[in-house]
Order: structure tokens, then sequence, then C-alpha cells
């Protein structure tokens, strides 16, 4: 007998409430819930990105708010979709939020944006194998998680050594291999979008906007150590 489940009319009260709604979606595919949501699914994600979390957002309740808070501000908890191979390995990196890259005086790791969206996250993995339809890619188990003490003090490294080269008018010099777990890449609709950075000698300068992302490594880590609990 197929699930039946409706949109939520509102923002989950509590973790019990958001994660009832959340394991309804699990064994659905994405046409599945589009159906109850009555969007249509893309034909594919090219043009899209984006498509996928909307739709879970919409079907958890998530609040349409600050995107500087969690999706569920008031639980303290950031939703992430992850699309992952037949492996359950991640497809691509996570983005986590953009990074300042003027003004950064006086910023600390516990009180940055990125430890704030990561505290505590609901990851819902989501079948992302690109031979298989959109309309019939399946969602997995989804489940809440929080980086332990090892994580969040290796997250914290990653994170000042960025914001310090970008303090230093480094952001150039930044590439993919600096960070373990956190990353600093480009974050734009397109190459011509620019945005104020300090350059060499403290001065202003035009670059293209950047953002955070969770490495495939890390999350892989995540999801594996899900999996394997949920086997056992």
């Amino acid at each position: 007998m197929p699930k039946i489940f409706s949109i939520p009319k509102s923002e989950p009260k509590s973790i019990q409430e958001l994660m009832q709604r959340a394991d309804v979606l699990a064994g659905l595919t994405l046409g599945e819930v589009a159906e109850t949501a009555h969007v249509k699914v893309p034909v594919n994600f090219k043009r899209e990105k984006g498509w996928t979390g909307q739709l879970i957002e919409l079907c958890l309740g998530a609040s349409a708010g600050s995107k500087s808070q969690q999706d569920f501000a008031q639980l303290g908890i950031e939703l992430k979709t992850i699309p992952i191979d037949e492996q359950g390995s991640p497809l691509e990196t996570t983005y986590v939020c953009y990074a300042p890259l003027t003004n950064i005086a006086g910023i600390e790791w516990q009180t940055s944006s990125v430890k704030n969206k990561i505290q505590q996250v609901l990851w819902v993995p989501i079948d992302g194998r690109r031979e298989v339809a959109p309309k019939d890619r399946c969602i997995a188990t989804p489940f809440l998680w929080s980086p332990d003490v090892s994580q969040d003090e290796q997250l914290r490294r990653d994170w000042e050594e960025l914001m310090e080269m970008i303090a230093l008018g480094q952001i150039e010099n930044i590439s993919a291999r600096h960070g373990q777990y956190l990353q600093l890449r480009p974050k734009a609709a397109n190459g011509n979008v620019l945005t104020e950075a300090i350059g060499k000698n403290g001065q202003i300068v035009n670059t293209r906007p950047r953002g955070f992302y969770l490495r495939k490594e890390f999350t892989g880590k995540i999801l594996h150590a899900f999996f394997k609990d949920e086997e056992g």
C-alpha cells in the first residue's frame, strides 16, 4: 500500500514531529512526492539544481525565512539533501553558506555562519545517479547528525585557515585543496557576478563570491556511519 502524506501548513513544533514527517518520505520517489505537492519534476537538474531541496523543504514545512538562519530555526536544524550513488556515497560536495570576504574582523568560529548552519543537520540522501530519471529517483532514510568533538575541531581548523587567508588578502590563492573537511569555492550563477574582497595590500578588490562547502570525503563518512548503524 503506497504511503499517504500531505503537505504541512506550518513548521514542525518539535524534532520528533520533524522526523515523523521526514520518515514518511523514505522510500518514495521524487515523482511521487512531487505529485502530492502538485509540482512538476524537471527532466534534468542542469538548470534547476535547487529543485530537490525546495521540494523537500515544502514537504517538511521548512520556513522560507532568512537564509542566514537554519531551515528549521526554532529547532536549530539545517536541512541538506544529498545525492548519492548505489553504494550510498555522495556524488557532490555540500554547500553550506556564503563566505564573508570583507568586514571579517572579530568573526569567530563559535559565532560563524558555518558553525551555525552545521551544528545540527537533517540529511536527506536521495538517489542521484544520472542514468535514473529525476522522477524515478528514490529518497533514502533521512537522519539527524551533529559533528562530534573531533569533527568540530577539524572544521574549526579548516575555517580558521581559510578565514586567515581571506583576511591576509590571499583570496585568489585559495584553491579546492585547502581544508580537510571544509573548502572554499566560487559560488555564483555565472562568472560575471563580482563582490568586494580584501586585496594583497589591504585594498578592496573585486572577485567572484565564494561559498563554504563540505567535501565529499567528509560527508561520505557521515553517510556510511549512519547506513552501517542502520544495517546493524
